[in-house]
This record gives C-alpha cells, structure tokens and sequence, in this order.
C-alpha cells in the first residue's frame, strides 16, 4: 500500500460502506445482488474516498489563484476505473479483504466493469495517462472530451473478417462520473451571420445543448484529484408534443434524435459527406463547449479577459480541437467585444497544439463549401486569421486552399508552441509536415516525448514484477520511474533472474487461461509470447508481421524436425469500418490462423491468436504476458507509440524500426537489447524515388515471392484466388509503406530473435534491462516538460 494513502480506513467500515450502497444506491439486500450490484456499490464506496481530495484540490486552486491546463482531446481511453482508484488510493487491499468477507470474489467483481469506450487507440490512451500525471503531480487541470454513448465500435469476426458492432458501455450506469445538468452551454451550426452597428451576430439555425459529466481523477497517493469533463448532445426543445398529438411520432422525437447523433459514436464513418458533416459537428460540439465553459470559469473568479494567458492553457491533442482557435476568437471579439487583432493575439497565448502525426492525410482537411455552410462565423473568422498570418509573417502559407480547410494549418498557427512526440519525430515535423511553417516560425515547434502511466501500466497490471521490484529496490519507484536503473545492478545475480522469469510465466500462464476460458483458445505458454497490439493501419505493417509468419510456417514444415523456438503469434486491434485494406489484413491474419493453427506439422512450434474487440483491459492481460514487443512501422511514419512503452517497461525486448519513440527507447535500455531492422527514414525517402522498387524486392527475396504466391494460389482462402487481389496489387505496384523493401532484414532479425530467446539466461537479462531502462519515458516526465515548457505552470505539491 503506498505511504501517505488511506491507511486509516478499516476494513468493517469499508465493508459497511458497500453494504450501504448496495441497499441505498441500488436497492438491493447481499441475498439478491448480482456481480453487477456488488460492483456497482464497490465502485461507489470507491468514489466516496475520492470526493474529498477531489474537492480539497479545487479549493487549493481556487486559493493559490492557480493556472489551470485544459486538454481537449476527441479520446480518452481511460480503461476500468475500480483497479486504478484502488492502486492510487492505496486501498487495494482493503477492497480485496472487504469484498471477500463479503462472500464475493474481487477478480470477478473488477472484471465486471466495462471499458469506458472513449478512444480507439495510443491518442486516448496517451491522454488517460496524461490525466493520472497531472493529477500525481498535482497540476491543477480539466481534461475535456465527449461522453459517447457507444465510443468505438465493439468488433466481432465473421468468417475471419471485422465486423462492427455498437458498443454498449453506458448500457448499464457509469459508476464514476457525477451528472452537472447546471453546467449547460447552447452549440450552434449553420444559419447566417448579419452585422449590426459594428457588432457581427451569428444566427445558427440549428442549436444543441452540450451538457457536462464530470469523473474525478484522482493521482498516486491520493493526494490530488483532477477532472475529466465530457459533454453529451441534447436538444433545446426536449418532445414537439404538437407533432406527437397530430400522430407524427417519429418527428415529435426528431429534436432528441439528431441531438444524441452528435455524441452517440466515436469517429463516425466519414467516407460520405453525411460522416464528414457528422464528425465537423462532433469536434465543433466539445470543443466549444469546452472554450465557453474555460471563460465562464474564469469571469465567475473575476479575471479580466485580456489577462487570460496568465490564467489558461489550453492543449490541443492532435488537429479534432483546431477549431478552438476560431471559436476562442469568436467569443472574445463577437460576444465580449475584444478588437479581433488582441483576440487572435490572446488566443494564441493560451493555445498549444500537439501534432501526432507524419501522414499529410491524417491532418484533417475540410471542404470549403460544408465547412462554411455548418460554421459560416468561423468561416470568415478563419479567412481574418490567415489575413493577419499574411500580413505578420509576410508567408503566403495559407488555410484556406484549393477549396479546403486544413486544420493542421489552423492548428500550428494559432498556437504559440506547436510540440512533436519524440526526438525523431519532431525533427520531422520540421522537415515535413510544417517544414514550410517552420520556416516562418522558427522556434514554435519543440518536442515533448511521450510517456505513460507507471502506476497503471506496470504497479496495476503487473503485480508479479511490481512486488520483485518493490523488493528489490523498494517501493518509491511509481511516481519516481527513474529508480529503476537500480535493477541494473541485480540483472547478472541468478536469483533475480529466476524471480523474473517466475514473474513472467505467471503472467503468461494467467493469459493462457485468460484466453481459454475467453474463447476457447489453447496456447502454450512455455512458447514465445510475440505480441503486436496496435490499430490495424498500413504503415504500422502488421502485414509484414503476417507475412513472415507464413515464411515460417514454410521453414517449419520443409524442416518439421528442425531446431525450432516455439512461437505464439498475438495480434490485437481495430480497423476503422471504412478502411478497406486495413480490414483486409484483419482477414488475412485470421486466413492465415486457421490454417496454421489446424496444421499438425507445425502446430506444436506456431500458433497464430487474434483476439477480437482489442481494448484497454485487454492490453493490460497481454503485455505483462508478452516476450517480443513488435513495433515494426514504416520508419519515418510513427510520431512516438507508447504501446513500445509499456511493453518494454514490463520487460519485452523490441523487434523494431528507427522509428518514433523507438529510437529513443533503444538508446535507453541499450542497443544490444534490441532487435533493429529496416531502412532509416531518410532511406525509406530514397528507397521510394526508385521506379518498381517493390518488384525488385519481391523479385530478390524467395522467401517473399513463395508467400505471396501461396496467398495469390488461395491457400489461406479456401482456393478463391481474389479475395487478396487488391492487397496483392498493392503489394506489387505501390508498397508506399515498404513492406516489401523492409522483408527479408525483418525475416533475419526474427531468426536472431530464436537463438537469442533459446538462451534463457541471456534473454532474461535483456528482458530485465529493458525494464531497468524505461524510467524516462514516464509521463510524469513528460507533463513536467509540458509545464514548463508550454504551459508555464507548476505544481502545487
């Protein structure tokens, strides 16, 4: 438990306190209550200990006249919420004795709760984690972001192929979050925009009411509690009672309907212009909410306006929140009557901007024409700040262009720092993305590496390592990552290393029966465990992963009697629905599963496992369990990963490119624990100006050509010879993502991998010095650099 927690709570009163719950809150007596009700009345007694140095906090920053950081984000995959207020709070422990003597299992009680289904991948997850720091650091923040009603898609396979489902999280009651009907803000879209006597007026003709949920976050030690403030759609007009009487019931809840759309799902299909308007309103929706509510907040305390940089910071997490440039304007000059020019000029002074990518395509772009007709005032209001860009900078850099609005554009010019997510990747940022902005603002780009949670992501969801840790090198590390350079000097005493190999096949063996009794699925957990966990996307190449699985699969059964490391191949993550070749590569490694997984030659030495509906709880079962961290993107494509984080924290060597935060995790835990393969970024640049590139791979490499041919020939689809045609000709005429280029050094570093893991001494070793190398690359570092190089706030520890 750690020191400073809530050492004085008794196990009786706690006990009471969910006996309480369970016939107050729920109404139910212990005779009658399902793992729902205890679960629901644990979580609530939990929540009870939060309130008070949630509330102690607010009023600390109200009294210090504190800085507050606001981080508008689209995602925030905060995962279950019982395992991590207990470990913050330091109550672990107590709520497992409570629980017992109250006749019910805590495993099963925990595992009840649903994954809040806020986020899709390491954008969501990096805000949670960011949420705890700022919390354990006590940093007086909001996170602000939408409360969906389904999130994510919930994914299923058919036949081997992703097929989506509504996910039903807010299905039964969110435990954790406190409903503030008082904290209402109208959003409008569309209409028009009239001046009168110098006053410009915005006339939406569609008006939503964004209103505010609040979950406390509460921080390690429970010494400091933060919020996360998620706003859901509803209608102004709640029931047209007219329309229902004249027998037109459909329209009559037609308010309510298209209301709830706005906050029902997380990133709706955009591939239509119906997705795309959707999605523009989403962002819009919680963004403006969140700016009204930052300046309400600050006039109720009796701030003037013009000092607003002294008193916010606001953080942009990728390009979703770039409107809060505009809106932000909008409401200083249209509605508190600021001069537009000090209105950009404040704005700017509150705005950070964090860039999360390398793809141009995944910085958003708007067409002109439904950008201007859902937001016609931020229309014009943009076309004022590029006029001020021009004439400042002199740069004919534009954000209107070519009929499209380009909200990476927006975003970097309106901010006053714009921040990358590792070294590699904020020196390519500079290069490409914005090498032309900066240029104009030479010095705005900084960079800030991503880190993550050790409180969640090794104390929670490693509890066999976190003790051998703990006694090894004491218990200060969680909120001090540093301190595990200390285990360097027990990684050669053979004591330790047999301590560590215990910690690892219990987590193996706890996967293995996780996923038997999951879906029926056997593996040995003697085999290596080699793990790539990630959004299903092209330039993260789990095909390449898939791929040299098959050319294993080959050697194994020309050499069935072979000197051979016993492989399990674990996959997990999603495809967004209208992706096409992405879902194809989901079925392509579900193809490929069952006919390995079914082969008696080879089955003993090679499986293939992809769990389906890939989330946080999941996450947190596989990587304490995996040997070999796969992270194999194109280099010069991922801006950081923190799946590579957590991965390696837990003891996972990397298989991996120069690319992202990679180069930064090998330099930390050692090149020698560290399987490098592929072209460095500049490489990949040159590699793509040489005409058939792809071919020629293919053509060098007999090991790729035979898998491909087996794939073409049907082998893996039941002899239809189509289904993978235009992955195959993608393969062949593009490979823009050089999975073909990138083959064989992958293959070679794979069969350096089994010799390296038949060593079991040194593989320990390596495994264990990968753990003692990742204290840097907490995200309590990284909020530190945060605040002080952007936000210019400080702790209130």
């Amino acid at each position: 438990m750690p020191k400073d927690a809530l050492t004085n709570v008794d196990v009786n009163v706690f006990k009471d306190s969910i006996c309480r719950h369970l016939k107050t809150s729920l109404g139910k007596d212990a005779e009658h209550a399902s793992v729902y009700d205890w679960r629901m009345s644990l979580s609530l007694t939990m929540r009870d200990l939060v309130v008070d140095p949630w509330f102690a906090s607010t009023r600390e920053t109200y009294d210090r006249n504190s800085k507050r950081v606001y981080y508008l984000s689209m995602e925030f995959l905060i995962g279950r919420l019982i395992e991590d207020v207990a470990i913050n709070l330091g109550i672990e422990d107590l709520a497992r004795d409570a629980m017992e003597a109250l006749g019910q299992d805590y495993e099963r009680v925990v595992a009840d709760e649903p994954d809040a289904a806020l986020g899709n991948g390491g954008l969501g997850r990096l805000a949670a984690c960011f949420l705890d720091s700022m919390s354990t650091l006590a940093i007086p923040a909001y996170g602000y972001g939408i409360r969906y009603e389904h999130g994510l898609f919930e994914q299923h396979f058919k036949d081997g192929e992703q097929v989506e489902a509504a996910e039903g999280w807010l299905s039964q009651r969110h435990a954790w979050e406190f409903e503030r009907p008082e904290v209402s803000y109208p959003i409008g879209f569309g209409g028009y925009v009239s001046e009168t006597k110098g006053k410009t007026i915005w006339h939406p003709d569609e008006t939503v009411l964004a209103s505010a949920y609040d979950t406390p976050i509460i921080g390690w030690k429970g010494k400091w509690a933060n919020t996360l403030r998620l706003w859901a759609a509803k209608p102004q007009k709640l029931f047209d009672l007219e329309s229902f009487n004249r027998g037109d019931y459909l329209a009559a809840n037609a308010p309510e309907s298209l209301a709830r759309t706005i906050s029902r799902v997380l990133y709706p299909d955009d591939t239509t212009d119906k997705g795309k308007e959707l999605r523009l309103k989403q962002e819009y929706f919680f963004t403006s909410a969140s700016i009204q509510d930052v300046l309400r907040r600050l006039i109720s305390e009796g701030y003037a306006l013009d000092d607003l940089a002294d008193h916010v910071a606001i953080q942009l997490n990728d390009t979703h929140p770039a409107i809060a440039g505009p809106e932000l304007v909008r409401l200083l000059a249209d509605v508190h009557a600021m001069p537009m020019d000090k209105a950009i000029e404040t704005a700017r002074a509150c705005l950070g901007f964090t860039n999360h990518t390398l793809l141009p395509e995944a910085l958003e772009r708007w067409p002109e024409g439904l950008f201007a007709r859902i937001l016609p005032r931020h229309h014009r209001i943009i076309e004022m700040i590029q006029d001020t860009h021009a004439f400042v900078s002199g740069s004919n850099i534009r954000i209107i262009e070519d009929g499209e609005v380009k909200m990476g554009e927006l975003a970097f010019i309106m901010a006053h720092c714009v921040n990358g997510v590792s070294a590699l990747h904020s020196d390519l940022v500079k290069k490409t993305v914005f090498s032309d902005l900066n240029k104009v603002y030479p010095g705005r780009i900084i960079n800030q590496t991503n880190g993550v949670t050790p409180r969640r992501w090794l104390y929670s969801c490693n509890p066999p390592l976190r003790n051998l840790i703990n006694e090894t090198i004491g218990d200060g590390w969680p909120d001090d990552l540093e301190r595990l350079t200390e285990l360097r000097d027990h990684v050669n005493d053979a004591s330790f290393q047999e301590r560590f190999r215990a910690a690892k096949a219990q987590n193996k063996q706890q996967l293995a029966a996780w996923l038997k009794t999951r879906d029926g699925t056997v593996i040995d957990p003697n085999a290596m465990f080699d793990v790539q966990i990630k959004r299903i996307h092209e330039y993260k190449r789990q095909l390449l992963n898939i791929l040299e699985t098959v050319a294993l699969w080959n050697d194994i059964r020309d050499n069935p009697h072979g000197n051979w490391t016993p492989r399990v191949k674990l996959f997990g993550g999603k495809a967004a629905p209208g992706y096409v070749m992405a879902k194809s590569i989901i079925h392509l490694i579900n193809d490929v599963a069952k006919t390995i997984n079914t082969d008696k030659v080879t089955r003993d030495y090679l499986q293939v496992v992809f769990p389906e509906n890939y989330n946080v709880s999941m996450a947190e079962m596989l990587i304490p369990a995996s040997d070999l961290s796969e992270q194999i993107s194109t280099a010069g494509k991922e801006a950081s990963g923190t799946g590579n984080m957590k991965l390696s924290l837990n003891g996972s060597p990397t298989i991996g490119t120069l690319d992202g935060a990679n180069v930064e995790i090998r330099e930390h835990v050692g090149a020698d624990n560290f399987f490098l393969f592929g072209l460095t970024a500049e490489e990949v640049v040159k590699r793509r100006k040489q005409p058939d590139f792809a071919r020629k791979a293919i053509q060098a490499s007999p090991g790729l050509t035979r898998v491909l041919g087996q794939i073409a020939d049907g082998v893996f689809s039941g002899g239809d010879r189509d289904r993978y045609q235009g992955l195959l000709r993608n393969l062949y005429d593009h490979d823009y993502f050089l999975v073909t280029c990138d083959y064989d050094s992958y293959f070679d570093a794979q069969r350096k991998v089994d010799t390296a893991y038949q060593d079991v001494e040194g593989w320990t070793k390596m495994a264990a010095l990968n753990t003692a190398g990742m204290g840097w690359f907490s995200s309590d570092r990284t909020i530190l650099g945060y605040a002080k190089d952007i936000w210019n706030v400080t702790s209130l520890k």
